[in-house]
């Protein structure tokens, strides 16, 4: 028990409960759209719709291992990539959930929310490359230098 004391006091613990909660609710995400949105949609939505759950959960776990992380030193930069990740379920995630659940219920003039997805895509991608800076601090600095 020491040594999980020890390995949870240098970690964000509310970023990683919110990231559980965030899991959670990609499981949920996952099983409406299996069995709720299955004859809603047709096979293009489903796909998309499944896109959303696999990064829903694959970034909430990068939440999580933001959180973990946070005390392991340069923390600023850990703290930006849980921000991007977040910033990144909102505008990824959220925006193909929005555009299934109103197609779904048979409003197709929201079309133009697939044009906020991209953003998320970049927030994403914000994330992973903070969590870079904040694992190999030193490489970064260099190649930022030139």
């Amino acid at each position: 028990m020491k040594i999980l004391k020890e390995f949870s006091e240098g970690m964000d613990r509310k970023r990683v409960a919110a990231g559980c909660v965030v899991v959670a609710l990609a499981v949920a995400a996952g099983a409406f759209g299996a069995h709720a949105l299955q004859t809603l949609l047709d096979e293009r939505y489903r796909h998309t719709y499944e896109t959303a759950v696999t990064y829903h959960f694959y970034h909430a776990f990068a939440l999580i291992l933001s959180g973990i992380l946070y005390g392991a030193g340069n923390t600023k930069a850990y703290l930006w990539a849980g921000r991007f990740f977040i910033a990144g379920l909102l505008l990824f995630c959220g925006s193909l959930y929005l555009l299934c659940l109103l197609t779904a219920a048979g409003y197709h003039q929201f079309r133009w929310l697939g044009m906020i997805t991209p953003l998320g895509g970049l927030s994403f991608i914000f994330g992973w490359l903070q969590m870079a800076r904040a694992i190999f601090p030193r490489e970064i600095d260099l190649i930022q230098k030139g």
